[in-house]
Parts: C-alpha cells; structure tokens; sequence
C-alpha cells in the first residue's frame, strides 16, 4: 500500500513537472518562430538538432550508474564512488569541449563556429543535468528531480520571453538562454545533490576501475537509448542536408509539435523504472498488460486534437501553414514512440535485456537511414522520408515489444494490426481528405477502436474510480 502510494505521488509529481515542460515548450515551439525570421529559427533548430547528441560523450557512464544503482535509495548509495564518477564526468566532457571549440574555429566560420561553439558549451552543461537528473531518479527523490527540471525549464523559458518582449531577431541569444537553464539547474543541484559531488572519493586508480565497470554495463543501454532518438534527428539530418533551410525549419517545426503530445508520456517514464526495479517479477506481467491497455487508446484519442489544432495554429503561425501538413504525416510516431519509451524500454531494462534494446534500435535505424537516403536522394520526396519516419517508429516498437513478449509470456500481434490501421487511418484520412470530412472519419474510426477495446479499458480504469469513491 505504502509503495502504491509512493508510486502514484511521484507520477503526480512528475506531471507536474511536465506541465511546466509543457508551458515552456509551448513558449519556444510556438511564440518563438512567430516572433523571429523563419531563416534564424532554422538556424536555432540546427543548434538544437545537434546539441541533442552531446548526451552521448558520457559513453555510457551514467547509463551504467542507472542500471547498478536503481534499487538503492540516497542514503544506501556509496557516495564516494559516484562522487568519483562525477569528477571523471567533469573532466572528460570539458576536454571534449574544449576540443570541439578548437576544431571549430580551424574548420569552419560565420553561423557554423558559432553554433559549434555552442554546442561544445552543451557538451558540459547536458551531461551534468543529466548526472544530476539520473542521481535523483535513482535514489527515488523525485521531488528534487522536480524542482531541478522545473527550475531548468522555467529558466529557460522566462529568458525566452524576455528575449520576445525585446524584439530580439538572433538565434545566438536563445542558445544562450537554452545554455542558461542548464547552468541554473547544475547550480541549484549543487545543494540538493551535495553528497554527489563534494568529500572523499576514490582513489585514481579504483574511480577508473569503477568508470570501467559503468561504462560497460551501461554503454549498451546508452546507444539503445540514443540510436532510438536517432530516427526522427535523422530524419532531420538529411532534410537539412538535402533540403533548404526554410523546409528544414519547416520541418523541425512540425517534429516540435509532435514532441508536445510526449510531455505527459515522459511524466510517467521517470518514474516507472525505479519502480519496476523494486516490483517483484510475476506481477510485472499484469502491469504491463494494464499500462498498455489505456495508453494506446488514449493516445489515439489524443491524436483527434491535431483537427482543431489545425485552425487555431492556421491563424497564428500562417507562415508555418506547410508544416501542419507535414504534422499530419508524423503525428502518428507519438504511439510508437510513447509505447517504446514509457512501457517495452522500460521493461527491457528491469530485465537487463540492454542487447534486446540496441538490437532493435539498430535494425529500426538502419531500416530508418536507408527508406530516409532513399526518400531523398533518389526520389527527392519530402513526403516519403516522413511516412518512412512513421514506419520506422512501427518497426521498432513491434520488434522491441517482441522482445518484452519473451520476458512475460503474453502476445500483443493483434493489437499490433489494429493499432497499424488506425495509424494508416488517420494518415490516409489526414492528407487525402477536407480538414473536418477527415476530422468526421477519424472520429469514426476511433469510436469503433474503442468500442471493440471497451472491456479491457474498464477493467483498469474501474479499480481506479472504486479506490478514488472508497477513500472519500
């Protein structure tokens, strides 16, 4: 009862959390490219396009911390032995930094060095937000996870307004305010989270061997992690290589959208693993079935908010018009993506099937780099590379869903067929129909969907209203 308690403040924590996301992802996703010239936004989501792989240059490390660590709460932990992981942390990431700046300004210049410039700062500063992040998951204290990521977020996005209420035009500055949430974040960690990074440490020699140790039980569950990122920032990739930078930001754009529908999905990821970790292993089986059973469904219904959305982002970005076509086609990745990260990741890793993970996330990969060359290489079709962004999301959460099937004895092939028509569904109904004729068919669709699902959705959402009605 205690742990059910537990488990339910901490996702209401993390929602929370996620809400205040949620407001400043709304602030960059939608006031910024209103306010700043279509070509500096462009410029800006390069940046972003390519500081979101700095969280890589730990190779491994803090993966490793998460995997050994999860089951121990903050006074149990050795603190010495991760303080000495933090310092090898510090030092690494400011030599690559350094290294990147220097590189930098031989190779390139104008916009190119100053967005290497500072992406090297973002090799520092993401990794330890990340430290500090995966520290308080661990142990369980996802209060302080919250006001870290709470704090981090509404810095950034308080300098982001101040910026718009400036007028100021540069892509420079919102790098720098996106930098800025993360020195906030680190700072204030550093009360939270002392017992992390000041005292006794190992010596040298014994912090190396414990890197050693880290980096190899967590280095596979880090490219699982981040070759599962890869599909969409591929995808990216090459249409700014390929394409010109007004439909990359285009295109960028409609990715942040689709980001937007994840927020509440990652409330949820945070707090599940350690709670996993601590369940015994025959009840995993059931809660998996129960999770699945109401996350699908909702998302689908979720996906009936991009009709209205339409109109009203219609109104108030008219110069991003196109991108809410291309939204259309990706929308779709928010079931394979949710399903992937919240519930099949997740379990993989509560039953250290690391190998499980990056094997699937590399077939998707590839799968993902060849279709997307493909789509614009050779039939130069912008559309193409985005339904293959789609399918490749498909691929890799049936195959890694396989993988969990394995572990808990239960097959999903028919919810795999069904959730692959709706998705064809709603792609088909999005581009081929008028906006609100799609709308009505959608809509159709959807109630059968849930029509056909009604008992098993009841049976995990009745136990709910029955504890809510008998705690009054």
């Amino acid at each position: 009862m205690e742990k059910e308690k537990s488990l339910t403040q901490n996702v209401i924590i993390s929602i929370v959390v996620q809400l205040v996301s949620l407001l400043v992802s709304f602030i960059v996703s939608f006031l910024v490219p209103k306010f700043i010239d279509e070509y500096q936004y462009a410029y800006w989501q390069t940046y972003i396009l390519y500081v979101g792989y700095v969280g890589v240059l730990h190779f491994g490390l803090l993966d490793g911390i998460v995997l050994r660590y999860s089951q121990y709460d903050y006074d149990q932990l050795d603190k010495a032995r991760i303080r000495s992981q933090f310092k090898i942390l510090l030092g690494s990431t400011s030599a690559m930094a350094f290294a990147a700046v220097l590189v930098g300004s031989l190779l390139t210049g104008g916009i190119s060095r100053t967005t290497v410039l500072f992406v090297a700062i973002g090799i520092v500063t993401k990794n330890l937000v990340t430290y500090n992040s995966y520290t308080f998951q661990i142990t369980n204290r996802i209060s302080k996870y919250a006001v870290l990521t709470i704090t981090q977020r509404m810095s950034y996005g308080l300098i982001a307004v101040l910026l718009l209420l400036l007028r100021v035009n540069r892509f420079e500055f919102y790098c720098i305010a996106e930098l800025s949430g993360d020195v906030v974040g680190i700072v204030l960690s550093r009360f939270f989270n002392k017992g992390m990074y000041f005292g006794k440490s190992l010596t040298l020699r014994e912090a190396f061997r414990e890197c050693r140790i880290n980096v190899s039980s967590g280095i596979i569950l880090m490219f699982a992690n981040w070759s599962a990122m890869l599909l969409g920032e591929l995808a990216k990739m090459i249409v700014q290589w390929h394409w010109d930078e007004l439909t990359f930001g285009k295109v960028s754009f409609s990715f942040s959208l689709s980001n937007l529908f994840l927020t509440f999905i990652s409330a949820v990821s945070v707090v599940l693993f350690p709670q996993l970790k601590r369940t015994e292993q025959d009840k995993l089986p059931d809660i998996y079935k129960s999770i699945r059973n109401v996350i699908s469904p909702l998302l689908f219904v979720t996906m009936l908010v991009y009709y209205p959305g339409c109109l009203i982002l219609e109104k108030f970005l008219p110069k991003y018009s196109q991108s809410l076509i291309y939204l259309g086609l990706l929308l779709p990745i928010i079931i394979f993506t949710s399903k992937v990260s919240l519930l099949t990741n997740n379990y993989l890793k509560a039953y250290r099937k690391e190998k499980d993970m990056l094997r699937v996330n590399i077939l998707s990969s590839v799968f993902g780099a060849v279709s997307f060359a493909v789509s614009a290489y050779i039939f130069d079709n912008l559309t193409a590379l985005l339904v293959c962004v789609v399918l490749s999301n498909l691929i890799k959460s049936v195959l890694s869903e396989r993988a969990v099937e394995q572990e808990i004895g239960i097959r999903f092939t028919k919810d795999h067929l069904i959730e692959t028509a709706m998705t064809a569904a709603f792609i088909l109904y999005t581009n081929f129909l008028p906006r609100w004729v799609a709308c009505a068919a959608y809509a159709l669709t959807l109630a059968v969907y849930l029509a056909y699902y009604r008992k098993a959705i009841s049976a995990v959402i009745q136990p709910v209203f029955h504890r809510i009605r008998s705690r009054k």
